[in-house]
């Protein structure tokens, strides 16, 4: 296999790279399937603004996300209403972590409103709010007066 025995006593050692090409191929394309799925968040039509900062990739920080439909989710897991300010003083006010509010634009203020009211509730006294940046075509120069 990866040793041959010459004809005058000497010893001629090969390895074989071919399991270890193998293998990494396979590693390869497994991490190129499951990256994609490994994105934070769930899919929402975030509000633009001017003025954005990055959102933490710390694991210090959890996600609370309002989708268009009303559905709450704190980071992958769906939450109902009345159990979120459990969940909320459970996973954030108890083990000290930053918590975020991702909402859709099209959900009402109503809701926004009604989910940072149970949210500080449960003890939060400081809510990031996560948008994205503005996408705005650069202005015109004004036009010169005679």
């Amino acid at each position: 296999m990866g040793m041959q025995v010459g004809g005058r006593g000497h010893v001629l050692a090969d390895v074989n790279v071919t399991p270890f090409v193998d293998v990494m191929l396979v590693l390869l394309i497994i991490f190129m399937v499951t990256a994609p799925m490994m994105t934070q968040g769930l899919q929402v039509d975030l509000p633009q603004t001017r003025a954005v900062s990055v959102l933490p990739k710390e694991s210090d920080a959890v996600v609370l996300t309002v989708k268009a439909d009303g559905s709450l989710f704190l980071d992958k897991y769906q939450v109902e209403l009345g159990e979120l300010e459990g969940q909320v003083h459970q996973l954030v006010t108890n083990q000290k972590k930053q918590l975020f509010l991702r909402a859709d634009k099209a959900v009402p203020y109503g809701t926004v409103v009604s989910v940072m009211g149970v949210v500080k509730a449960a003890g939060v006294d400081k809510l990031g709010v996560v948008a994205e940046e503005e996408k705005t075509a650069p202005a015109a120069p004004a036009a010169k007066k005679k």
